[in-house]
Parts: structure tokens; C-alpha cells; sequence
């Protein structure tokens, strides 16, 4: 028999976090093992007390992974007391220390970011079932990460000046990890009050205060100015917008997946794209397809590189190919192009004499 309930009989705050929750583990099945990303702050705390109110009754098991980053002094001791928080609602949990190169070339931020996802894939396979039947059925344990409706509209705006709209979907693979965003349409105020009803300290990511961090000046500058103009939340249309986006991102994966099928292999296998092929597609497609095709060659992609791709296949005239950057390049005098030979899309690298 269950325990009392950790939460008290009063918190719509909480509640709101817990249909989130439910709807996403009902599409998932309930799964022997469900993991979920927790920093410490509200937003995660949220949701992993969510995860666990809402398996009590089920065989679903809650594994809370909690990154030390080592960045800031003190940081195990906040995944320490993550970790411990999470075991006393009846999760299991894991204090895992990665190491962030400070001088990374995409910068510190994105750096964490990308060591982070990469430790939960690592702990997400490791968390397989352990029963040897359901094992050999199974597929990788999902990751719940708690981004918000304030963080899809963050990420909406962010990208948007980068020249692409992009936004975040309920469901992705970074890094290898099996990615599931529940809390998408959920409020900060929500998981926030939810911490308060749990009477549960959240922790405050000096990070987060941090204004050159491009988000963070988002998040306190640029958002509150935007819901000043508009005399109104600005948060709530962004997000809309975001899951709008991410709907349709939805449709164009599925049209690439038959794209996929009917060339019998994958984008990111193939050493070729067939010009005739891509030609036939409508341009966000193909657009999508080349980008996917150069991303997996670890090929820098920039806007103005991917129309001139694009144009070797929907606008070819006979010119020559277009030269991108990779990430392998030892040699500065090597040239890297994309190149039409043979009606086919080919990478082709020359060096200098």
C-alpha cells in the first residue's frame, strides 16, 4: 500500500504540473523507467515531484538525474541536495560530475549544454529495463526535461535572430538522448508556486542572473519590454506560436521520412543526394533534407550556403560548388565544397598547392 501523499490536498500549482505529466507518461505507456533531468531549480523540482506523484500507483520507476556541471563552487552540493530531495519523494537518483571546456568554440553555454545531453544519453541506456522480456522489447528510456512555456518563447525569438525560426518540440534526440518535454504549455508561475506548495526550497542558478548569457538577457530584458509594448503577455502568443512551429516541424519529418524510405536509407548514412529527386520536393523539404544531409557530415550550415545548395539542384545552371566549413579541418589550405557531379549532391575536398 502507498504511502500518504507528499503534496498537500490544496495545490492547483502542482496539479497544473501533474496533468502535464500524466499526458505525456499515458502517451509513453508508463514505462518501467522513466528518467527526468534535475538541476535543482523550480522548473525541474516541479517536475520531477510531478513523475513521482503521478507513478505511486504504477510499476513505473523514476531514475532523477542530477549533472554537476563543476562550473560554480559548491555545484555538488546542489546536485547533492537535488538528489537527496528527489529520493525523499520516492525517486531513485544519480549525482553525475561532467567536465565543460571553458574555451569551447560554441562558448561555455553551449558546451554545458551539449555535455549535459550526452550524460543523460549515457544514463538514460544504462537505466534500460531490467527485465530480461521486456529488455529485449524496449527502447531507450525517455528523459523529461522541464522546459517551459517562458523557454519556448525564448527559444522562438533566439532563433529567429539567427536568420531560422526554430523552437522546441515535445518530443527529440540530443546527443543520443530521448528527449520529452512535458511542460511546454506549463508556466514558470506554475512550477514555481508548485515548489512553494511543496513547501520545497528551489535552487537559484547564479547563471541565471548572468545578462551577457544571451537567453538571460532574453528572459529579463527583452520579454518584459515586448509584453510592455503589446500591454499584455507577450509569453503566452511566442509559445503558441512555438508549438504551432513545432507542429509543422512535425509534418516535415514525416514527409522526409518517406523521403528516407523510398531512397532506402538514411539522410545521415548517405555519401550522396540525387538532385533529381530533391528537385521534385517543395523547397522547406529539400531545404531540410540537404541541412540534415551536411549537419551529420559535421558540416557547418549557414542560410546563405544552404540556398546556394539548394540552387545546385532547383536552379542549376552549370555553376561550380559552393564551399563550407567542417569541423574535422586540420589543413588551412584545404577546401571543402558541395559539389554537383553526376546529378548527384557530393562533398569534395581539395587542397592548395
Amino acid at each position: 500500500m502507498s504511502s500518504a501523499p507528499f503534496w498537500p490536498r490544496k495545490s492547483p500549482h502542482f496539479l497544473q504540473v501533474r496533468v502535464a505529466v500524466r499526458r505525456s507518461l499515458d502517451d509513453l505507456g508508463y514505462p518501467e523507467v522513466v528518467c527526468v533531468g534535475l538541476s535543482g531549480g523550480a522548473d525541474s523540482l516541479a517536475l520531477c515531484a510531478a513523475l513521482c506523484a503521478e507513478t505511486r500507483e504504477r510499476e513505473t520507476r523514476v531514475l532523477a538525474l542530477c549533472i554537476d556541471h563543476g562550473l560554480q563552487e559548491g555545484s555538488r552540493e546542489v546536485a547533492e541536495t537535488a538528489a537527496a530531495q528527489a529520493q525523499r519523494w520516492g525517486a531513485e537518483a544519480q549525482v553525475i560530475p561532467v567536465h565543460v571546456a571553458p574555451d569551447a568554440a560554441d562558448g561555455m553555454e553551449a558546451e554545458a549544454r551539449r555535455v549535459r545531453y550526452a550524460a543523460f544519453a549515457r544514463a538514460s541506456q544504462e537505466a534500460q529495463p531490467t527485465n530480461t522480456a521486456r529488455a529485449a522489447m524496449a527502447v531507450q528510456p525517455a528523459v523529461f526535461i522541464a522546459h517551459t512555456a517562458e523557454d519556448q518563447a525564448e527559444t522562438l525569438l533566439l532563433s529567429a535572430l539567427r536568420g531560422h525560426a526554430n523552437t522546441m518540440t515535445y518530443e527529440t534526440e540530443i546527443e543520443g538522448a530521448r528527449i520529452v518535454r512535458p511542460l511546454l504549455q506549463i508556466r514558470r508561475a506554475n512550477t514555481q508556486g508548485a515548489c512553494a506548495e511543496l513547501e520545497v526550497e528551489a535552487w537559484q542558478d547564479p547563471h541565471n542572473e548572468r545578462e551577457d548569457f544571451r537567453r538571460v538577457a532574453m528572459r529579463k530584458q527583452i520579454l518584459p519590454m515586448l509584453s510592455e509594448i503589446i500591454g499584455g503577455d507577450a509569453i503566452a502568443p511566442l509559445a503558441a506560436a512555438g508549438d504551432d512551429i513545432a507542429a509543422d516541424e512535425d509534418f516535415f519529418a514525416t514527409v522526409i521520412s518517406e523521403y528516407e524510405k523510398g531512397g532506402g536509407k538514411s539522410i545521415e548514412k548517405s555519401e550522396e543526394l540525387d538532385c533529381n529527386n530533391l528537385s521534385a520536393l517543395a523547397q522547406p523539404v529539400r531545404k531540410r533534407i540537404i541541412a540534415r544531409w551536411l549537419v551529420a557530415k559535421d558540416i557547418f550550415v549557414s542560410r546563405a550556403g544552404l540556398a546556394a545548395i539548394d540552387a545546385l539542384c532547383s536552379a542549376w545552371s552549370g555553376q561550380g560548388g559552393v564551399a563550407v566549413g567542417d569541423a574535422h579541418a586540420k589543413n588551412p589550405d584545404s577546401r571543402l565544397e558541395v559539389v554537383r557531379d553526376g546529378g548527384k549532391l557530393r562533398l569534395l575536398r581539395s587542397n592548395a598547392p
